[in-house]
């Protein structure tokens, strides 16, 4: 079977693959479709610096998808990408107590806590 080849706007020439891998000593399956989806999550993490919330709900799967993808499939395709995901993804770890403290501070002075 023939590999095809894609290239991403992240100078990171990837091959989808539908073959076994080996992974851990054992044979371990990666899907097509499942490569394709990790790769569209980190193209779209890495455009758009949004976080792993939002993008579990772009793509329609749970926030547990996304960071095995990110931190355990991602890496194994390409490591630039991984890289640059794992970057924007500790930018918006940093920045999530100030977040959770902005969407307070709105509750309240909206009047939206009932008393």
């Amino acid at each position: 079977m023939k590999a095809q080849k894609i290239q991403t706007s992240h100078t990171c020439s990837l091959k989808i693959i539908s073959i076994i891998k080996w992974f851990l000593g054992g044979l371990f399956f990666v899907k097509e479709y499942i490569e394709e989806r990790v790769l569209a999550i980190a193209e779209y993490i890495i455009d758009t610096k949004k976080t792993v919330r939002s993008a579990a709900k772009e793509f329609n799967v749970s926030k547990s998808t996304v960071h095995k993808d990110m931190a355990e499939r991602l890496p194994q395709l390409c490591k630039h990408s991984a890289k640059m995901v794992r970057k924007v993804m500790d930018v918006n770890k940093a920045e999530r107590h100030i977040r959770g403290g902005n969407a307070t501070k709105t509750k309240y002075l909206n009047g939206k806590v009932c008393e």
